[in-house]
């Protein structure tokens, strides 16, 4: 089973939690057991797990990639300019792995799945696939 999901970013640096239609496209789909697999299809935005508690986590996630990789650098030779997106995505990842049980991802209490934008505001996707089991 497997689905792409569309989303639109509204910023240059943005994480967006994906968790409520995930976990409401799982209930749908009837799926009670196995590995989701969560994975971006952007070489310019990845996929991780966080605090979706308290929104300063976010604020200071995307502050500090910033300070290791400024959006700037006279040394960078990507033609489009967006060498830090690049970096950023390689360091979160472009994926996650999340355990499905009894029809609920098994995240903690304050864990949320993020779309982290490093490029935009662009018109993004993201693929979810389950292995059932």
């Amino acid at each position: 089973m497997e689905k792409t999901f569309s989303l639109r970013t509204n910023s240059h640096d943005q994480m967006v939690d994906i968790t409520p239609k995930i976990q409401h496209w799982l209930l749908e789909q009837k799926i009670n057991n196995g590995i989701v697999i969560v994975s971006s299809m952007h070489t310019t935005a990845g996929i991780t797990v966080n605090e979706n508690a308290d929104p300063d986590v976010k604020t200071d996630f995307l502050r500090r990639l910033d300070e290791v990789y400024p959006w700037e650098h006279t040394k960078d030779l990507h033609m489009e300019g967006n060498t830090a997106a690049h970096l950023k995505t390689s360091t979160v990842g472009h994926a996650q792995m999340i355990i499905l049980s009894k029809g609920r991802l098994m995240l903690g209490t304050w864990q949320g799945i993020y779309f982290c934008e490093f490029d935009g505001p662009r018109n993004r996707s993201y693929h979810v696939k389950v292995i059932e089991g």
